[in-house]
């Protein structure tokens, strides 16, 4: 009995060394970027004051093309080409592409609503592909050459540019060396649900402070795929449109600045745009923009780093490109909290006070950085910070829930696994919560709430396998009276886990149900 006693100290010993590394070199990375959260809202308060303003005016207004790239937007197609056409510009010096690669019935109301404005003196074009090599960059790309404009407007589906638009823009490109203008997302379903207002403020942190950190201090920013508009001539020395990463917006971007052209954000002005209602779908965004991000790094980053810039541009594009990364370092810390808590881990057992004061400065740079963020992006709309921390656990326990579809995203980027572009279906939310009849409205499998197929169940299964793994991490750490300091982290990683999860499966069943449901009989 001695003998086992002693074999399975020597065991848990044994563990703890290990444990101790791989736990603190997570810890040390997740604090890394939540370090460098704080000097992105340094630089962003620095530089708050420096509104850019146009270099001059054009006399002479130059042609510009607003191209709107779909593909089975039902939903929304009448909504952002009706949008589209009613732009304030000259007719003279507009042209508009709808560059349509649907295989649904959506494409008769694309061509039906082209055919209505091009009635009413608008050059508006219909392009529809039914070859989609290269998805929405394919698309971008083939229209190129019909492309009539200097410059180059784009929109999503999902997206209602303001009428005066191009009129807010266009005047930044007096400045010769200015290949790209990025605006602001709106949300126009913000108070939807909390899985609604989590994005939004998701979002407001990437555009209002890391956009505005990084464009004012003079580094690299990237273009967001819609709501931004083009100098044509700083495409073509990019590279033009490619698809060899998820993220053609990104990579465009990172190859046009170190072909020597500028970007300019404006934080001032907004285009409205729709948020994924559904967790599936917003899922599937996410997984998209992550594994994008990782092929763009592997792609571009040497080449960056390499580059004739400045170690400012390098650093930001290093922190930029990764920072999906994050999800991974997550989720492997999940992964190792019940063998730490079962091993007693405790790196700094004979210094009880520096394990403390360490533990807090983890907590500072890895947890509070994210609250810190997140509300400055809120004060500086005028949006209550009280509301804001309120709902920073909301938002954490979102952000921990993702992070396992987020981390397989991560892990398909860096061992080369490739997967179609999966656009994020469009619901036109206003819509869906207006009056109209049941039978006028479109149907559950058009808007496209049927959960995407090549997103896998197991995963949601396996969210879910991870909350019930927090919960009894929690149990354990109930026992040891050294690691019961760890239960709130626990408790919010077992709530995303669980929330994300079981939602996902929600959505799940009820395809399920509605696949089984017999169709309407058709009328006679």
């Amino acid at each position: 009995m001695m003998e086992e006693g002693i074999g399975a100290w020597i065991s848990v010993e044994s563990l703890r060394w290990p444990l101790t590394i791989a736990y603190l070199g997570l810890i040390c990375l997740i604090s890394l970027y939540g370090l460098h959260r704080y000097w992105l809202v340094y630089l962003f308060r620095k530089n708050l004051k420096n509104r850019k303003r146009p270099m001059s005016r054009y006399e002479d207004l130059p042609k510009v093309t607003v191209q709107l790239p779909m593909f089975n937007e039902f939903a929304v197609v009448e909504r952002i080409i009706d949008a589209a056409c009613e732009i304030d510009y000259p007719k003279s010096k507009l042209q508009i592409q709808v560059l349509d690669d649907s295989t649904d019935d959506s494409k008769l109301i694309a061509e039906a609503r082209c055919q209505y404005w091009q009635e009413r003196g608008i050059d508006i074009q219909y392009i529809h592909r039914t070859d989609r090599t290269g998805y929405k960059a394919g698309a971008l790309s083939a229209a190129m050459p019909q492309c009539t404009g200097e410059l180059v407007a784009i929109f999503d589906a999902d997206f209602v540019p303001p009428k005066n638009f191009l009129k807010r823009t266009v005047n930044f490109f007096t400045d010769p060396e200015l290949g790209m203008v990025q605006t602001k997302w709106g949300h126009i379903n913000r108070d939807d649900s909390l899985l609604t207002k989590g994005q939004a403020i998701f979002l407001d942190g990437h555009f209002i402070i890391e956009h505005t950190a990084r464009n004012r201090s003079g580094a690299w920013i990237n273009f967001n795929g819609t709501a931004g508009i083009w100098r044509k001539q700083a495409i073509a020395d990019g590279g033009g449109w490619q698809h060899d990463t998820l993220t053609e917006d990104v990579d465009l971007s990172y190859r046009t600045q170190l072909a020597g052209w500028k970007f300019l954000f404006l934080p001032w002005l907004t285009c409205p745009a729709e948020l994924p209602p559904e967790i599936n779908s917003f899922k599937s965004q996410q997984h998209r923009w992550t594994k994008g991000s990782i092929q763009t790094a592997l792609k571009l980053l040497p080449r960056v780093l390499k580059a004739p810039v400045s170690w400012k541009i390098k650093t930001e594009a290093f922190f930029h490109l990764t920072s999906p990364m994050v999800y991974l370092y997550i989720t492997l810390l999940a992964i190792l909290f019940y063998p730490a808590i079962y091993v007693n881990l405790n790196a700094f057992e004979d210094q009880r006070i520096l394990g403390i004061l360490v533990g807090m400065s983890f907590f500072a740079l890895g947890t509070i950085s994210g609250t810190v963020f997140y509300i400055v992006s809120q004060k500086v709309q005028r949006r209550s910070a009280w509301s804001t921390l309120i709902q920073v656990p909301i938002l954490m326990a979102i952000g921990i829930g993702i992070a396992l579809n987020n981390a397989i995203a991560c892990l398909e980027a860096l061992v080369g696994y490739e997967t179609p572009f999966i656009r994020t279906p469009k619901y036109n939310v206003p819509g869906l919560n207006s009056d109209t009849p049941p039978s006028e409205k479109p149907s559950k499998q058009k808007l496209g709430v049927i959960p995407i197929p090549t997103l896998k169940r197991s995963i949601c299964l396996l969210e879910i396998g991870l909350g019930v793994y927090m919960l009894e991490c929690i149990r354990m750490s109930l026992i040891y009276d050294s690691t019961v300091v760890s239960l709130p982290f626990l408790a919010l990683f077992a709530s995303g886990y669980l929330y994300v999860g079981l939602s996902s499966l929600w959505v799940h069943v009820q395809a399920w149900k509605d696949a089984r449901r017999p169709l309407p009989a058709a009328a006679t």
